[in-house]
């Protein structure tokens, strides 16, 4: 089994797919508006923008999370800055003898988005 799809809340698609497109580097795959539902690929997992949908906490994992900010500089609220959350012993949640990083961050329609990054101390 597998994750295929997330749903978050997007009362604006419009402004969602501008704010996504600049987070995710990347284009959105597909729309249908009626009914508001907004497509992006996540490495075959799709991210779902949804009139209807609630909101959720989803973690993105980026290449390095003061890089992502610095690219969503002034059009994002930084909730809490990047930090330094574990190292990671052994491969169980992360690649071992890397250090989990984490940023959160309010996205254009008020949802949190956590970005993760693994990276050598």
């Amino acid at each position: 089994m597998r994750l295929a799809q997330i749903a978050q809340h997007a009362d604006d698609l419009d402004r969602a797919a501008d704010f996504y497109t600049v987070l995710l580097e990347t284009e959105p795959t597909a729309r249908f508006d009626p009914p508001g539902l907004l497509f992006f690929d996540l490495d075959g997992v799709r991210l779902l923008l949804d009139r209807n949908a609630p909101s959720s906490l989803i973690y993105l994992q980026v290449h390095n999370v003061h890089e992502a900010l610095e690219r969503l500089d002034g059009i994002v609220d930084v909730v809490a800055h990047p930090h330094v959350i574990f190292t990671h012993e052994d491969d169980t949640l992360g690649p071992a003898g890397h250090q989990e990083w984490q940023a959160f961050i309010k996205d254009s329609e008020g949802n949190t988005v956590g970005l993760i990054a693994h990276q050598r101390p």
